[in-house]
């Protein structure tokens, strides 16, 4: 398979942060971040997307005017008539691209372009199909797919003109549950939160019974400890026909995370340059890319048995 023309994009921020932290982010990466496409909206949790409300419209217009495509994106999980509403909300932007996180959504999107993020469980090429024919027009696949999975996606979004998108940076979404255990680990119920994820940047850490570092929760969301990393797998995913690499937002430079991975993207410098770049973000956490190579996904591979 050729190799595909590549996009860099920055997914939606899935952390709570206090409202002029998340509107100051998205400035710095309109002015300043090598990224084509970025992904705005709460993805979550219902009871945060207010909170954002009054620098919305002001984000979306500095990134469009430093020629970024802007994307909405959807709530993951539907779980009562607020959320159903937030999902009908984003789904009615007129002219605007959006990013379905949830089947709930895709119900409204049916016949008109949109995008498939990551939370919906794309696995095989009839569900690629089946998207495709009402309205799917990019698939950013999850991020427990090894490579073989993804090659052959590759070639089903071909045929179908779809394009596929990857999570290459980050913390890796494992679960959504109905009950938000941030709210839990502080003696609070999912009603009467008072939004105390917003204490955690990059979500709260969990440890084993031996203290030993193990998932991070965000919300009603289960993240990965570790912090995904394919820069050295991008070659082999651009022979395989990945054309648009997600980095997903954290508390770090994530400036300079897309500096990196642009380069990479461009070959100006090696996956081994990458990697030492990216190393010296001091995340205090270890980089994983397990799943990609059929392993657990905490893992870290090196990439001689990925083709």
């Amino acid at each position: 398979m050729s190799e595909a023309r590549t996009e860099l994009t920055l997914g939606p921020n899935p952390f709570n942060w206090s409202p002029e932290r998340w509107r100051d982010f998205y400035f710095r990466i309109a002015d300043e971040a090598p990224v084509a496409t970025v992904y705005l909206g709460e993805t979550v949790c219902s009871k945060r997307a207010p909170l954002f409300e009054e620098h919305y419209e002001a984000v979306a217009e500095r990134l469009r005017g430093a020629g970024k495509t802007v994307v909405h994106s959807t709530l993951g999980e539907t779980a009562s008539q607020v959320d159903r509403r937030l999902v009908n909300d984003v789904c009615q932007r007129v002219g605007d691209l959006v990013e379905a996180n949830d089947v709930s959504a895709i119900w409204h999107l049916r016949g008109r372009p949109h995008c498939i993020g990551p939370l919906i469980n794309v696995y095989n090429e009839e569900t690629l199909r089946f998207l495709a024919a009402r309205g799917a027009r990019n698939v950013c696949l999850p991020a427990e797919l090894p490579f073989a999975a993804v090659s052959v996606l590759c070639g089903t979004a071909a045929a179908e003109g779809v394009t596929i998108e990857l999570q290459v940076f980050g913390r890796q979404s494992l679960a959504l549950s109905a009950r938000c255990y941030h709210a839990r680990a502080h003696d609070r119920t999912k009603d009467t939160c008072r939004f105390v994820c917003e204490e955690n940047a990059d979500g709260l850490p969990l440890t084993t019974l031996d203290g030993q570092p193990f998932l991070v929760v965000n919300g009603i969301q289960t993240l990965s400890y570790e912090y995904l990393n394919l820069a050295q797998e991008v070659p082999a995913l651009k022979t395989a026909g990945v054309s648009r690499y997600r980095l997903s937002p954290h508390s770090c430079d994530m400036v300079e995370v897309a500096s990196t991975f642009r380069d990479l993207l461009d070959g100006e410098i090696a996956p081994s340059e990458a990697l030492s770049r990216l190393q010296t973000l001091e995340l205090g956490t270890p980089f994983a890319n397990g799943f990609l190579h059929g392993q657990p996904g905490y893992r870290w591979t090196t990439i001689k048995n990925l083709i």
